[in-house]
């Protein structure tokens, strides 16, 4: 493995431990648990496309007339990893992306999908992401986590953008899920089908396969430029900060609810 990859590894693994080992996944004991928790993190399975798009339009050809662009490598596993995201199958075989899987769970147990719709109504509308943030009241902390996404986005850097794909997104997600999938197991009942079959299906897509090349991707980018790693380095720790913060948002307010339910 690249020298620089295992040095961002080294890194980071303080904070992708605090991520595995949460404690948003041992707090959620009920359905209304999981309901705010889904109501938060829909935010990020929402922008995962828009990065993974990005690297999409930016990776591979998307226009026309097409030319061969980059490493034949690295778009293989642009366009499998779109395939999978925006165009797999539900539990029964029906086509659809990852989502709409995910509102599809949401609405089984009951988690209010108005705020993510009338952010995404807003959004296509407008294209501002303040107005539609204030029309759906989404949390601070899914803003904020949303609002980094988009300034890696709008940077324009190939390899700050793939830096948070790979090790914010592909090389944390199978350990970040497993964890909760051993919690759900334990506490919730077979009416949330739909919730573990998208958590299984993310630890089953997103394992070594798509982790290895998403480094693989990450490593060809930066090449040799030290000032690359940096950066990829930086905004690496910025992103998992933004997913620790993400999940604090939905502790505190799954505990507010306790705490409510209680008086």
């Amino acid at each position: 493995m690249n020298a620089q990859i295992e040095k961002i590894r080294r890194t980071i693994a303080p904070l992708q431990e605090e991520i595995t080992n949460h404690k948003v996944y041992s707090i959620i004991q009920d359905v209304d648990d999981l309901k705010i928790f889904m109501q938060y993190h829909i935010y990020a399975v929402w922008d995962f496309m828009s990065l993974l798009k990005t690297l999409q339009n930016n990776l591979t050809c998307t226009t026309v007339p097409w030319f061969p662009k980059g490493s034949a490598d690295t778009r293989h596993l642009i366009n499998e990893i779109v395939v999978g995201e925006e165009s797999d199958v539900d539990a029964n075989g029906i086509r659809k992306s990852h989502f709409e899987l995910y509102l599809d769970a949401m609405n089984q147990c009951g988690a209010d999908t108005q705020p993510i719709d009338q952010f995404i109504a807003v959004l296509k509308k407008s294209g501002d992401f303040q107005t539609a943030y204030l029309a759906s009241n989404t949390p601070q902390a899914a803003r904020n986590f949303v609002d980094f996404t988009f300034d890696i986005i709008g940077s324009n850097k190939d390899h700050l953008q793939a830096a948070i794909f790979t090790f914010g997104r592909e090389d944390l997600i199978p350990g970040m899920f497993i964890a909760m999938v051993n919690d759900i197991h334990k506490n919730f009942p077979d009416s949330i089908s739909t919730f573990k079959y998208y958590l299984e299906r993310h630890i089953e897509v997103d394992g070594d396969h798509h982790s290895h090349l998403a480094l693989e991707m990450t490593s060809n980018l930066c090449g040799t430029d030290e000032n690359r790693w940096k950066e990829a380095e930086q905004v690496t720790i910025q992103s998992l900060e933004k997913r620790i913060e993400l999940w604090d948002g939905a502790y505190n307010q799954i505990i507010k609810r306790k705490i409510t339910a209680d008086i």
